[in-house]
């Protein structure tokens, strides 16, 4: 079996997904939770979704060892360790102290790093992490607020955040073949290993390069390059008929435009963020009701800013963001525990993690993929079955929040 530690829960659905497209019967589990042993062991994989890319670093290391126990205990003999594919992380973790223990603990004597996911233009070119055609440091990821990333050789990223050493192995090693990687790989003298990917070929080779490693690392894409057994997973099916909703913490420049894209035949409530700050449960009470009171066909949307000058990190001395997650996790749990709602896409790393804890949810069977890095997942919530499309707020065509709900017929 194939254990995964995701770093956060839009990235472990990421995972699985990409796992499932490569052959794997998959199932993510939210940080603590767990199955029947009879349901595990029909798995050939399981991801374990934690909430720590920006968790002090001391916690995020003894969460993520606290995972590979468990995955260990449930037989897994291969472990993958997943972070963004745009390396978020500053120079003092979390990537690097988490490689370290999971790779102590494995005893491992290498790791790949691997964050490429080219079909969502991130790629590794001569050690350079590229988003598109602009290097990381000079993307949008330069202003993220948690893990501005202003540099893009993901080895000098990396170095800083573990005392191992670190090197690099270039495109042409990688378009020589498995063999000739595998080779490359035994014959390094570093634990980790930053390897080139521009297409999905190069993933391809790294998988089968890679395919007796105790531990790997990397973005989703990596999982495109692993050959799972091929047998048909049949656990999943949508929920019943029921209204869809769309909650966006995130305030990316792609989420904002899929909030512009949606509003032009969707309803769509923003946040007001000063009675958010003065009473969150309330505020998520009312947009609850406004959710329940739009017409059966619509697809409401409710979000925390719709143009960048609406975007605000602190009001009046109070952070903004904690605020919006309570107010998008109260609205979830309201309208899943009446039942107004039977499918939620959320759009944001953070939120996705407050709507996930506040449901109670356990494990996630993953679904149909809606875009690269994106897909429908069923959970029991609230006594109910729901769905949810867990987005990273950089991910997802213009029009996922009006086209998600056909992946679900």
């Amino acid at each position: 079996m194939l254990g995964a530690i995701a770093d956060d829960f839009t990235g472990a659905t990421d995972l699985a997904m990409m796992l499932r497209r490569a052959g794997f019967r998959v199932t993510v589990l939210i940080e603590d939770g767990t199955l029947p042993a009879t349901e595990l062991s029909s798995l050939d994989a399981i991801v374990v979704a934690l909430k720590i890319r920006t968790a002090p670093r001391g916690d995020a290391v003894t969460a993520a060892r606290g995972a590979l126990q468990r995955l260990r205990s449930w037989g897994a003999t291969r472990f993958y360790v997943k972070y963004c594919s745009t390396f978020d992380s500053t120079d003092e973790g979390n990537i690097g102290p988490v490689l370290d223990a999971v790779a102590d603990d494995l005893g491992a004597a290498r790791c790949v790093v691997v964050p490429s996911l080219p079909a969502n233009g991130r790629t590794v070119y001569n050690g350079h992490l590229f988003v598109g055609a602009d290097l990381l440091e000079n993307s949008s990821m330069r202003h993220h607020p948690l893990t501005p990333m202003t540099r893009s050789r993901v080895a000098d990223l990396l170095r800083p955040q573990t005392s191992y050493t670190v090197g690099e192995v270039r495109r042409g090693t990688v378009q020589e073949g498995p063999a000739a990687l595998r080779r490359a790989l035994d014959a390094a003298q570093a634990r980790y290993l930053v390897l080139d990917a521009i297409d999905d070929a190069d993933l391809a080779v790294i998988g089968a390069a890679t395919a007796d490693d105790v531990l790997v690392s990397g973005g989703s894409g990596l999982a495109l390059g692993m050959s799972g057994p091929g047998t048909p997973d049949t656990a999943w099916s949508p929920p019943g008929t029921g209204r869809g909703a769309v909650l966006c913490g995130s305030v990316s420049r792609t989420t904002l435009a899929q909030i512009a894209h949606a509003a032009r035949s969707q309803p769509v409530r923003q946040i007001d963020l000063a009675t958010a700050i003065a009473d969150p449960e309330r505020t998520a009470s009312e947009l609850a009701d406004w959710i329940s009171c739009q017409d059966p066909g619509a697809i409401p949307v409710v979000c925390a800013a719709r143009a960048r000058s609406d975007v605000r990190s602190e009001l009046d001395g109070v952070q903004v963001a904690p605020v919006v997650e309570r107010v998008i996790a109260g609205v979830a749990w309201d309208v899943v525990r009446g039942g107004a709602v039977s499918a939620i896409v959320v759009a944001g790393g953070e939120s996705s993690g407050a709507v996930v804890r506040a449901l109670g949810v356990d494990a996630l069977l993953i679904g149909p993929e809606i875009a690269p890095g994106v897909c429908w997942t069923t959970a029991a919530a609230l006594g109910r079955q729901v769905a949810l499309a867990l987005k990273s707020g950089n991910f997802g065509e213009e029009d996922i929040f009006t086209s998600a709900w056909e992946h679900l017929s």
